[in-house]
């Protein structure tokens, strides 16, 4: 992504939209999405009958943006629902915890990485865990009619919605595709990026949260599609796009001063948990942040031109919200909830060996987690409720 790309994406939506169209955009980290949820739940307090026209949804953000895109009541309503969704969750909702099916899994990954390619290159495994439970549980979550989100529909129809807007990331093409679906949506083509129109269903969501060779791909037409955080190097692009000029972001990255940036969390060597972390914050969490540094660099160059040299551009209103609490170190205080054949793959990874493993943070999918993630979501937001609340009143 070039640093003009936002500013190309509100020239292309500027036309026929106003200043005042309020996007939400809700990137990945796993189980760390239940903190947007504590997030929405204050703003829902305050703003019971919110409308969002545009909400973008990026790996496991997405189940969120589908939960409030979808829902056919209120939005205080849609976020308690949520809330119920990440409140009930367990390990067992999400993949399959049995010893068996771990075991042969894993004796499938060993037979193709031992296989040296004599089965004629068929595939024998598609993830490190089975996740037909998460599928069954977000169908019935979403409340799914033969696996479309009906709701979306209904919520474009009667109740403010513009366009709900899911990433995913092609593995067949290497290609970011982001599905949209609304009303009067002019698609994007970008180099490895590009929309498409599309009647969502749970697969789109599914295939967005698809964790990369932990969590198998999802087949939509005639691709396997993975997670929306991988290629995504502009995570609010979308919503600029169909037309949002005042943005809502909500980050699962914990900002880090300068001494704990310093500070050294792993003991000798680091285990493959540290460096797995390592790159999955950089695939789900950095890119969010970098692409609101540029548009807010951008705004400054606007608004230091006088209005005639702006060509009809604005600069675009940007809230970013984030934690407060690093989420990956508070994940080792629940480690020891999780089914002991988890718990054997997590520490074998050295979980135990850092002070913030990370990785854990994006597959610890334990109620208590999700409760504590929630109650720190709505605590930041409280925090800065007068800045949210100013940023709605616009």
């Amino acid at each position: 992504m070039t640093d003009l790309e936002p500013l190309e994406a509100a020239t292309d939506a500027r036309a026929g939209h106003g200043p005042d169209d309020l996007g939400l955009v809700m990137g990945g980290g796993g189980a760390r999405a239940a903190y947007q949820v504590g997030f929405l739940r204050h703003v829902a307090r305050y703003y019971p009958e919110l409308q969002i026209p545009y909400v973008h949804g990026i790996s496991a953000g997405a189940i969120n943006a589908a939960g409030l895109a979808s829902h056919h009541g209120t939005f205080l309503q849609a976020v308690e629902e949520l809330s119920h969704l990440w409140g009930d969750l367990t390990v067992d909702h999400v993949f399959r915890v049995d010893p068996r099916s771990l075991a042969m899994n894993s004796m499938r990954w060993l037979r193709q990485l031992g296989g040296g390619g004599l089965r004629g290159g068929r595939i024998q495994v598609r993830g490190l865990v089975d996740t037909t439970p998460l599928d069954a549980y977000l169908t019935e979550a979403l409340h799914a009619v033969n696996r479309e989100l009906t709701g979306i529909q209904y919520n474009l129809d009667h109740r403010g919605l513009k366009a709900f807007a899911v990433s995913t990331t092609s593995y067949s093409t290497g290609a970011s595709v982001t599905w949209v679906e609304g009303h009067s949506i002019d698609t994007l083509e970008r180099p490895q990026r590009f929309t498409e129109r599309a009647t969502l269903k749970v697969d789109h969501i599914m295939a967005s949260a698809a964790l990369p060779l932990l969590f198998p791909a999802i087949q939509l037409g005639n691709d396997w599609y993975g997670d929306g955080g991988i290629r995504l190097t502009a995570p609010l692009s979308p919503v600029l796009h169909l037309g949002a000029r005042r943005i809502m972001a909500i980050s699962n990255r914990y900002d880090r001063n300068q001494s704990e940036i310093k500070h050294t969390s792993i003991r000798g060597y680091p285990p493959p948990a540290q460096v797995a972390g390592v790159l999955f914050n950089a695939i789900f969490l950095d890119l969010l942040d970098n692409d609101a540094l540029r548009l807010e660099r951008l705004n400054r160059l606007l608004e230091a031109l006088p209005e005639e040299q702006r060509h009809g551009l604005e600069p675009v209103e940007l809230l970013v919200l984030r934690p407060s609490v690093d989420l990956g170190r508070l994940s080792s205080q629940f480690e020891a909830q999780l089914p002991r054949s988890i718990r054997f793959l997590t520490r074998g990874l050295g979980t135990k060996e850092t002070e913030s493993p990370d990785i854990l943070s994006l597959i610890l999918f334990q109620a208590d987690y999700m409760r504590a993630l929630m109650e720190i979501g709505e605590a930041d937001a409280a925090a800065r409720h007068d800045e949210i609340m100013e940023f709605l009143a616009d």
